[in-house]
């Protein structure tokens, strides 16, 4: 499986941009899927979660509000629209793959239940 992110880049803060992950593979309707992201010399963070169908959703409670996340299992899809975007918000942004599948209930929030990655897309907001 590869999860390929792209829709990164430099913005004003108060913009917003729009984040998309194309996961090859059949199989993209079976998992849920997951953003995380990481500033310099932080820890990977949660942002936000979707359910296979698309019915459950989780948000950090730094980006409810801001962000949404949103899934077109036949385009094997994830993206990620974030509005009002702050400087604080600066971070690589990775899409990742469950790692149970029609196991999972829901979706995940922790990065342990995640097992495949992409390559990240930076995001840089501006003051």
């Amino acid at each position: 499986v590869q999860l390929q992110a792209s829709g990164g880049g430099l913005v004003q803060a108060g913009g917003s941009l729009r984040l998309s992950c194309v996961a090859s593979g059949r199989t993209f309707s079976s998992y849920a899927m997951g953003w995380f992201r990481q500033a310099p010399g932080k820890e990977r963070e949660f942002v936000t979660a979707i359910s296979r169908s698309g019915s459950i959703i989780y948000y950090a409670d730094s980006v409810k509000g801001r962000f949404t996340i949103s899934r077109d299992n036949a385009k094997n899809t994830v993206a990620l629209q974030m509005n009002s975007l702050k400087p604080e918000d600066t971070a690589v942004y990775y899409c990742a793959r469950d790692r149970l599948g029609r196991g999972r209930v829901g979706a995940a929030r922790t990065a342990s239940e995640y097992h495949y990655w992409g390559q990240g897309t930076q995001v840089t907001v501006s003051s």
